[in-house]
């Protein structure tokens, strides 16, 4: 009797050769490729790059006042791009909600709570943009 086995290669270049056919077929869902290019778009919008490349300060301690946000629309503090992210975040999560809101028309009251909790995020969000660029061009005062 013969025994049938199936030869396997063990080579190395056979081990490299199927992690790369692994690798190159791999592919992302679109919700994580979604949420990739969500925060990707949210980071620019921060000025993600700004701080990437001049480096500035986190923030600044002034002689009564510490101050997070840059008092001039020239420049920008680390914590700014923290803050705007954390803002625009807000602000996506909120147009998410509205949204899911409209997919929920059989359940009325969970529409409705989720059309008000998005409307608020998105409200928040933009208000207390508005406030930091109003603060911003008035010279931080």
């Amino acid at each position: 009797m013969t025994s049938k086995s199936k030869k396997q290669p063990t080579g190395i270049s056979y081990q490299f050769s199927r992690l790369f056919q692994r690798i190159t077929t791999l592919s992302p869902s679109t919700l994580v490729l979604t949420i990739i290019g969500v925060a990707y778009s949210v980071f620019l919008f921060a000025g993600g790059l700004y701080t990437l490349i001049i480096k500035p300060a986190t923030a600044y301690l002034g002689s009564t006042q510490i101050y997070f946000l840059y008092p001039s629309i020239s420049g920008q503090f680390v914590s700014d791009t923290i803050i705007a992210c954390i803002l625009y975040a807000f602000g996506f999560a909120g147009l998410l909600a509205i949204y899911q809101s409209t997919k929920s028309a059989y359940k009325p009251r969970q529409a409705y709570m989720l059309l008000i909790i998005g409307v608020t995020f998105l409200l928040l969000s933009y208000i207390f943009l508005e406030g930091a660029i109003n603060f911003k061009a008035n010279g931080g005062g």
